[in-house]
């Protein structure tokens, strides 16, 4: 315990914060040890009573130390016992203050936060951060961001911010996030994070199941959504505007809850710690403590494609393994730049930037509207996203193509088709072909499919090599990739893969999940398996069960992937029973996936395969079809005998059938169902443009029509699913054409822009029932 001076003032108005500076001058208060601490308790108490005089809760707090509640309150000098506070830091990033062994290797990174220190030292100078669609658009160093970070954590102590406590941060990606993210986690804090596109009621469910303490917002627009329904649902000690001005928000809502914006946030930092340094005896007022790498950083909320969210805990440690060991799958330099568009809150985009900051590089942050033009003007070394992006891309270009003259488009298709033929055989003598057979070829057959590769390849060389001069590399410039993309969080479809790698735009493929910090495997620039998610990264493994028994299953066996590692979640936050249900006893995460492993061959066209992972779908999405009755067979022709009958009473895993649906033009989005019946169907959203086009080319309307009928709409997209989905294993049945898209505002998309297949057939529920009568 130590003895301290409580020094009030009399009341200001918020036109005069001037009278902070300047109340702390050497000339106010002298230069002695002594006065410096006075300058500094004097601070903290002004900026709290500045920035809290308009809240119910903290004039409580006042009356208790004595102060008036009326708006003239006298001045007074009382002296009152403290107790020491607990003050923790990031090892590293505040090592002046805990430890005076001056800087710590990347070896000794303890917490996420100590990134900073070593960034700032090795790539001060750097461009760090360019944010340019935010107002105002913002470039940043290391050295101005480590600062920051430093600041905008001190400003949460100043108001009150404790150790452990979690704080809600409910924001899209920009450089204010990372400061918000990175100086809630310095402080010791716990973030609970969130895009700003997720419904109200489940940012509620979120802020309340994580007995969050306040709330920091991305801007007026959001906290104008949400405000009514939280605070009479919530009670925030204080909310934090990252963007936009305060007198944009709704005033009735506001009474009693103080609001920061975030430049706010920021000066109480710099003051606070500008007194903090400039006073030895401020300094022992406080027990100082490290964050420890088995702390919690963060609680993010999985994104519920089934289900209500699940909050993980992920501690230092769990992201750290990531920033440590993604070098291997995105050899990143100083000064590589990155274009980001994903959500900064979702583990993979997180863990990603974090790893970029911690190598020196620049990070570029995009928007969904500008992504295309910033791909363009900033000629990004890396692009980091999920399938979708990769989807759009490719769609684009096949709609340039086909709009083209007539000798153009048959020339790049058939350019095209000889690539994609030129890059098979070169997989093929290059030992990447994939394959589940366990069966390794004989040594004569392998030298024979080695000769035969090597020859096909020889005589499409030189068309490949001209179709890249002639035409890929427009496109190339157009996409302006120039190391590759890095694709995550959803599977990529095998067509998507197959035409970059034929244009000569790399790709690369990785897998994980929130409840892994996320990534557990990814293809290597050394080692680019297609068809595969990659190797297993450092310190992770990997094995295939049984989904009945749980017995391990031999390589080239297909069951449900189970992963253990230093990644993987501490735990479901309140929620014991689904943790022990995710994590068994032996610390092995059951993924829900399924998939196999690739076998091993010594030689031949799969040699350099063996130990990837390959995945074929989630578990819980496979449809089981219905059994029928012999009395029944007689009430089906014969084309249902010869196509579905053999089926009947079989698992089918939509995720073929429906990424080979989406190489149709006519199709936007496909939902493949059919649980519980006799055969399969597909809820559809057409492409309304590209289906009335061909429409008019084969007559069906008149060349004037503006619109087709949902009949004349079926018949053609059942033609373009026989026709794309023939190779499959399973054909699809009757199809429910919609019009309206699936969408994260209307709930059927996730944050991460996946279908929730269980809310699409809830809401088309009767429909899906009169199509299948």
């Amino acid at each position: 315990m130590t003895t301290a001076t409580l020094l009030s003032a009399s009341s200001f108005s918020s036109n005069r914060m001037a009278i902070v500076s300047s109340t702390f001058s050497s000339d106010y208060y002298g230069t002695g040890a002594a006065d410096i601490t006075k300058r500094h308790a004097a601070f903290q108490l002004l900026v709290t009573r500045y920035h809290f005089n308009n809240s119910k809760m903290f004039l409580r707090k006042q009356r208790n130390y004595g102060f008036s509640a009326r708006r003239g309150f006298r001045v007074s000098c009382e002296t009152k016992t403290e107790e020491i506070k607990i003050r923790r830091c990031s090892p590293n990033l505040e090592s002046a203050l805990v430890s005076r062994n001056g800087a710590l290797t990347s070896d000794d990174w303890r917490a996420v936060p100590d990134i900073w220190r070593s960034s700032a030292e090795k790539y001060g100078d750097q461009v760090a951060v360019v944010d340019p669609h935010h107002d105002p658009p913002t470039s940043m160093t290391y050295k101005q961001l480590e600062q920051e970070i430093l600041d905008f954590s001190e400003g949460l102590r100043v108001i009150g911010v404790k150790p452990d406590e979690k704080l809600a941060l409910f924001a899209d990606n920009s450089y204010r996030w990372l400061v918000a993210d990175q100086g809630m986690m310095a402080m010791g804090a716990v973030d609970v994070v969130r895009g700003s596109r997720s419904s109200v009621e489940e940012l509620l469910q979120i802020y309340n199941h994580s007995e969050s303490v306040a709330l920091a917002v991305d801007n007026p627009e959001l906290f104008n959504r949400i405000a009514e329904t939280f605070f009479s649902k919530a009670a925030p000690r204080f909310v934090i505007l990252l963007w936009g001005e305060k007198s944009s928000l709704t005033i009735n809502v506001m009474e009693g809850i103080p609001i920061f914006n975030y430049k706010e946030i920021i000066d109480l930092g710099r003051e606070s710690r500008k007194a903090f340094f400039d006073s030895g005896d401020a300094r022992q007022h406080y027990k100082y403590e490290t964050i420890s790498s088995d702390d919690i950083a963060t609680l993010v909320y999985t994104s519920g494609t089934t289900g209500n969210p699940k909050g993980v805990m992920l501690t230092h440690k769990n992201l750290l393994h990531q920033i440590n060991n993604f070098w291997e799958i995105v050899p990143a330099q100083p000064a590589d730049r990155f274009l980001s568009m994903l959500p900064p809150w979702h583990a993979y985009e997180r863990a990603c930037e974090y790893f970029i900051f911690a190598n020196g590089a620049e990070q570029v942050y995009t928007t969904v509207r500008n992504f295309k033009v910033d791909l363009q003007q900033y000629q990004p070394h890396y692009v980091i996203s999920v399938p979708l992006v990769f989807e759009t891309l490719y769609s684009g270009i096949q709609k340039q193509i086909s709009k083209s003259s007539t000798l153009r488009k048959l020339l790049a298709f058939t350019f095209i088709k000889i690539s994609l033929a030129y890059m098979e055989m070169k997989r093929i003598y290059e030992g990447t072909y994939l394959t589940r057979s366990q069966n390794e070829q004989s040594y004569f057959v392998s030298i024979l499919g080695w000769l035969r590769a090597r020859i096909f390849a020889a005589i499409l060389l030189p068309v490949h090599m001209l179709a890249e001069k002639l035409v890929y590399s427009k496109i190339q410039s157009a996409i302006g990739i120039r190391k590759a993309g890095v694709s995550g969080g959803g599977s990529l479809p095998a067509h998507v893969d197959k035409f970059f790698e034929a244009i000569g735009v790399v790709l690369l493929n990785g897998y994980g999940m929130t409840e892994s910090s996320p990534v557990l495997a990814a293809r290597q620039l050394s080692n680019n398996v297609l068809g595969s998610v990659g190797h297993p990264i450092r310190h992770t493994e990997f094995k295939i069960v049984d989904a009945e028994t749980g017995k391990s299953l031999p390589y080239g066996s297909k069951g449900i992937v189970r992963v253990r590692g230093p990644q993987v979640m501490k735990g479901y936050y309140k929620n014991p029973l689904a943790t022990k249900q995710a994590v068994d006893e032996d610390g092995w995460l059951n993924t829900g996936d399924l998939g196999w492993i690739a076998p091993y061959h010594s030689r031949g066209k799969s040699r350099r395969c063996g130990g990837v992972i390959v995945l074929e779908g989630r578990a819980k999405d496979t449809i089981v079809l219905s059994t029928v009755h012999h009395s029944a067979y007689q009430e089906y022709h014969i084309f249902y005998f010869r196509n579905c009958l053999e089926k009947i009473g079989e698992n089918v895993e939509p995720l073929e059938l429906e990424e080979a649906a989406m190489k149709s033009s006519l199709i936007q989005q496909i939902v493949v169902i059919g649980q519980d019946q006799r055969r399969l169907g597909a809820i559809v959203v057409p492409n309304k443009e590209e289906v009335l086009e061909v429409a008019k080319k084969l007559s069906i309307v008149d060349a004037d029509a503006t619109e087709l009928s949902k009949k004349q709409i079926a018949n053609l997209l059942d033609k373009e699913l026989r026709k794309w989905t023939s190779e499959a294993s399973f054909q699809i049945g009757p199809v429910l054409v919609i019009d309206e898209s699936f969408t994260i505002e209307s709930g059927l998309m996730t944050p991460t822009m996946k279908i929730r297949r269980d809310k699409v057939v809830e809401l088309y529920e009767e429909q899906i029932a009169n199509l299948y009568k």
